[in-house]
């Protein structure tokens, strides 16, 4: 059985997630957290439930979800885990959140420690993570699957009833479609959990997101 907290970040109200069993270990998915509150409850949901984490994993580079990775690099020593495909927007974290929302941080962020390939196994306590590549939102865009909780957290490419936008550099509105394509193969009661928003199912989205067909 798994434990999935959600925390809503930044000003553009990412999603965040703490996913844990009863292993007690933990991976921390898209780490957007902007505010000192924000950095504040991750750290202590963690702390409060004897939490190990044991990877810092991002689904994309943009800035908005990777604002408070230097936060979990120095708290519990993790370092941020990404598709090369994503290497350059990593690079310039501070540069993105002068075009997202203006200010140029001085976050110390810390270097990518391990890149992600498509089909990828991460292990956390009893569970896997399987990575599926779905560029289209970034070329490095990745959905993290636990296919036995039939869970998927989506990041940027898949909302409810909606996608990720395509227009930034490296986006694609043609591989993201043929992202959406592959998702659509996973069993409709799949739990998809979004980048930004609320939650929706697989099935949800067959039958009513516009975008998305089998």
């Amino acid at each position: 059985m798994i434990n999935i907290q959600r925390f809503v970040c930044n000003m553009l109200q990412e999603n965040c997630y703490v996913v844990s069993d009863d292993s007690k270990e933990c991976v921390i998915i898209d780490c957007g957290a902007w505010y000192e509150q924000e950095r504040k409850a991750v750290k202590d949901y963690v702390a409060s439930n004897g939490l190990t984490p044991t990877h810092l994993l991002c689904t994309h580079g943009h800035v908005d979800h990777n604002f408070g990775i230097d936060t979990i690099s120095e708290a519990f020593g993790l370092l941020p885990e990404i598709h090369e495909e994503d290497a350059g927007l990593m690079e310039h974290l501070a540069d993105q959140a002068v075009q997202f929302i203006g200010i140029r941080p001085d976050n110390n962020y810390p270097a990518v420690d391990h890149y992600l390939k498509d089909g990828d196994e991460i292990g956390f306590g009893t569970h896997q993570l399987h990575v599926i590549h779905t560029p289209g939102h970034s070329r490095g865009s990745v959905c993290f699957h636990i296919t036995d909780e039939h869970v998927l957290f989506s990041g940027d490419t898949l909302f409810r009833q909606s996608i990720g936008r395509t227009d930034f550099e490296g986006g694609s509105m043609m591989q993201i479609i043929q992202s959406l394509r592959l998702l659509a193969q996973l069993p409709d009661e799949t739990v998809v959990l979004t980048g930004h928003g609320p939650q929706t199912t697989m099935g949800d989205e067959l039958r009513s997101n516009p975008f998305l067909d089998r």
